[in-house]
């Protein structure tokens, strides 16, 4: 499955601290309602309650520097309100890599079944990690 999704907020822009509570602030709850949009009626979904791999190319908005953990946690947020799964304790594996800057900015979300047979970037097989744990006695 592959989504094209907005790109997200800062982590430090997603949540407000608000009388000793954190809570989505207003930005947050725009963008989580943006991906809602656009993965309702979305098919092909995988197993909502299985193991997943996530793979996520983030396109910037701009050049300016920023860390690329901080958008994880919103996307993947977002993703699981939407419905896309149940939750995000079920991706064992997650992968993102900055690409080229673009106006606007957007992430592309593929979302796979895990164990994977073949490596989201590069295209080869991926080794079983039972077998590699087995093999290491």
């Amino acid at each position: 499955m592959e989504l094209v999704l907005p790109y997200p907020p800062s982590i430090n822009h997603y949540w407000r601290h608000f009388r000793g509570r954190t809570l989505i602030s207003r930005e947050g709850r725009a963008y989580r309602q943006q991906v809602v949009t656009q993965c309702q009626g979305f098919g092909g979904q995988p197993p909502r309650d299985g193991r997943l791999a996530l793979a996520m190319d983030a396109f910037p908005p701009d050049r300016r520097r920023r860390d690329l953990d901080n958008i994880q946690k919103a996307a993947l947020d977002s993703m699981q309100h939407a419905g896309i799964y149940l939750d995000d304790s079920q991706i064992d594996l997650l992968i993102s890599q900055r690409k080229l800057p673009i106006p606007g900015g957007q992430l592309v979300v593929r979302i796979q079944e895990y164990p994977l047979h073949r490596c989201p970037l590069c295209g080869s097989p991926m080794p079983s990690l039972e077998s590699e744990r087995f093999n290491d006695n």
